[in-house]
């Protein structure tokens, strides 16, 4: 190597130059795509020479197969290869020809990416969320979610696998190296350019005519015209009525005439109107006065009313409160069919909100003031047991498409509500008084007991302080259940009411069947309200006693204790005086 430190020799010189001259043809690096020539071909690898490398590469055959170049395996043909290492730890020089095709393809689609343009490419196969798509000049393979496959939703996709076809690039990763295609934008972009050419035939104040209905949504209705273009009918050009959604005007497959009143060439929209086919109605609504019955025509029907018109383009709603007065839970295709004539009644006419309310129910007699002048509160009334729930039965009435309610508290005075609900069933036949009608609210109550003789009455001649005889039925911590002789209702008197001494407040002291006395403590007949006392009846008897210093106790077996401290303390007092 000393030779060649004395640069100034025309020998040094001259190898330096031609030195030079062969590195700057040959610039080897590791990283870089480099074409090799094909040296020598065995079964299982080929020979490739690359200038400037101190022995030939080798690449398997199969990896040549894979990326398509079969057809090139021969002696003297060109190969690109990816200088992945001059020389390894074996000394050995290693190329590929596979990445070396997939970084040229990486450099395709970046070129195609950044200059907006498509590619040709064939889907090969299904994947998760989408499908495979190959690059026909260099075979990279890109994935195509399922969301950009077409423009509208596809079964079956086995027509377009294998097939080449253009894609537009949406999304490049340069660091993992992937591809996301889309066939949805170069089918949408083809159908925009059909679109500017359809919409170039149509002028504002043209009408279209047979548009099919195609669909809707809470703006308007989309119309489809001669199976070329969908145009839109706003919600507000529906009609001169409020409307709150189109599908309670229209049904899919409808046919209805359009006027053209905007078009947005940018945007490719046609913007369209049924109103302004026909004069305002409301111009002369004067026409219409409420109270009044007139025809209508029943357009539409919904689970919630009917949309009628008066006139044409002069709609209305008859809600299904306002078709019957007895019937609950209307369903109002049951009652009516589109393009039935009924009779109804305009109940309201606001101009500000163009609105017109109707009713079908004010042209039939009301039966709840037939029934109030036939039987109004107070009389008797014979029913069927109708239905029935966990507090009341309805009693269907004789003769009236009507519904008594029977409330549980209004069966009998004496029984359980909850038990005596138990024995009625549908089907039973009753006999009611009518309670109370309200015409406005179209209710009706009836009860079962007031038949019957009020066992209240018993009380109607009592007062505070009368001694009634009563029988012990039963007894419980709360004190003891009893039942006045002569009269069907039961009462409870508490503890503290069973004698004057806590020591005698015992209701362990009765076993039932017992007759004693008690005194009535409190009594309200309109609120049908009674309380019992055998300690308000000691202490009247204890009273009486003092006073007649005697015992006159009838017999009763209640053990006054206090009744002889109160005698010892009068006697005593007397001696005193004397």
């Amino acid at each position: 190597m000393e030779i060649y430190k004395d640069l100034k020799s025309p020998v040094n010189q001259q190898f330096e130059k031609l030195l030079n001259s062969q590195l700057s043809k040959n610039k080897i690096e590791e990283g870089k795509i480099i074409e090799g020539k094909i040296t020598k071909i065995t079964e299982k690898f080929v020979f490739i020479f690359i200038p400037g490398l101190k022995s030939e590469p080798i690449v398997d055959i199969n990896e040549l197969k894979i990326i398509g170049l079969k057809d090139r395996l021969s002696v003297g043909e060109s190969v690109p290869v990816l200088l992945e290492k001059i020389e390894d730890k074996n000394g050995e020089v290693i190329v590929s020809a596979i990445k070396a095709q997939k970084i040229k393809g990486w450099y395709e689609l970046e070129k195609a990416y950044e200059s907006n343009s498509s590619i040709i490419g064939k889907i090969t196969s299904k994947c998760k969320g989408g499908v495979i798509v190959e690059h026909k000049d260099t075979g990279s393979l890109m994935f195509c979610p399922g969301s950009q496959i077409s423009d509208k939703p596809l079964k079956n996709i086995d027509h377009l696998i294998g097939v080449e076809q253009k894609f537009a690039i949406i999304k490049l990763d340069k660091i993992r190296g992937n591809a996301c295609v889309s066939r949805r934008q170069i089918v949408s972009s083809n159908k925009r350019e059909d679109k500017a050419k359809i919409i170039e035939k149509f002028n504002v104040g043209d009408v279209i005519k047979d548009a099919v209905v195609k669909g809707y949504s809470s703006f308007g209705c989309f119309f489809e015209v001669n199976n070329e273009i969908d145009v839109l009918v706003h919600l507000q050009e529906i009609s001169y009525s409020r409307v709150n959604h189109p599908d309670e005007i229209f049904n899919v497959g409808e046919k209805h005439d359009l006027k053209v009143i905007s078009i947005d060439k940018e945007k490719l929209q046609i913007g369209c109107s049924i109103k302004q086919l026909s004069p305002d109605p409301f111009e002369h609504i004067s026409n219409y006065e409420i109270g009044k019955k007139y025809k209508v025509k029943v357009d539409k029907i919904t689970d919630y009313g009917c949309f009628c018109s008066l006139e044409p383009g002069l709609s209305t709603l008859l809600h299904s409160s306002e078709m019957s007065w007895t019937k609950r839970n209307i369903i109002p295709k049951k009652l009516f069919k589109i393009g039935d004539m009924i009779d109804c009644v305009i109940t309201e006419i606001d101009k500000d909100k163009r609105r017109i309310a109707i009713s079908h129910k004010l042209t039939i007699e009301n039966p709840y003031e037939t029934l109030a002048d036939k039987y109004p509160a107070g009389s008797e009334i014979s029913g069927v047991v109708s239905s029935s729930n966990d507090y009341a039965l309805y009693v269907k009435l004789d003769g009236f498409e009507i519904e008594g309610f029977l409330h549980a508290n209004d069966l009998s005075y004496t029984g359980n509500p909850d038990n005596e609900l138990k024995n009625y069933k549908k089907g039973d036949k009753l006999k009611v008084k009518v309670l109370e009608i309200k015409k406005e609210d179209q209710k009706v109550r009836v009860g079962l007991k007031q038949i019957g003789v009020d066992p209240f009455d018993w009380f109607k001649n009592k007062q505070i302080n009368d001694i009634i005889t009563v029988k012990v039925l039963s007894t419980d911590n709360k004190g003891i259940f009893v039942k006045p002789e002569g009269c069907d209702l039961e009462f409870l008197i508490k503890k503290s009411n069973i004698a004057v001494n806590a020591s005698d407040a015992r209701p362990s002291r009765f076993v039932g069947g017992e007759r004693i006395d008690a005194a009535i403590s409190e009594i309200n007949i309109e609120k049908r309200k009674v309380n019992l006392s055998i300690k308000l009846l000691e202490e009247l008897q204890n009273k009486e006693a003092v006073t007649k210093f005697s015992s006159p106790l009838s017999g009763k077996n209640l053990p006054f204790s206090s009744l002889s401290e109160k005698l010892s303390d009068k006697k005593n007092n007397d001696k005193d005086k004397e």
